[in-house]
């Protein structure tokens, strides 16, 4: 059985780094664990990952394209459609949870796509650079 910080840390993965290395899976991956560990975000993986503004009173359907993780709001399928990609997905969710990965990301708590140039960037320290996105501290 799949526990539900494994499988929102899985899907997680899949929708923001299908495709990428292994480090910038793991870099990811250790991003919504940082989140996890820091008071300003949910305490669960789950929390970090479905993180979003909400319509008032309305706290099942989020705001669209107003989440931490794009894929959570922005409209689409959550569907995985690739099975190979969210098996990897879900071995190394659980991986990282378990702690027998080495967090690369030096303790990050943010990234973006490197052809993004987002707000807060400025504000923050990268800290790596890998595939397509950099991480920030």
């Amino acid at each position: 059985m799949i526990s539900a910080a494994v499988m929102c840390l899985a899907m997680n993965l899949y929708h923001e780094t299908r495709g990428e290395t292994l480090a910038g899976n793991i870099a990811v991956g250790y991003v919504t664990m940082n989140r996890v560990a820091d008071p300003r975000y949910p305490d669960t993986v789950c929390g970090v990952v479905q993180q979003a503004k909400y319509h008032g009173w309305d706290l099942v359907n989020p705001i669209r394209n107003r989440c931490q993780f794009s894929w959570y709001c922005d409209g689409i399928s959550d569907n995985p459609q690739d099975g190979k990609a969210m098996l990897e997905s879900v071995i190394l969710a659980k991986h990282i949870i378990a702690g027998t990965v080495t967090d690369i990301s030096e303790g990050a708590t943010h990234y973006h796509a490197t052809y993004v140039n987002p707000y807060w960037a400025g504000d923050m320290t990268v800290v790596l650079e890998v595939g397509q996105h950099i991480f920030y501290k």
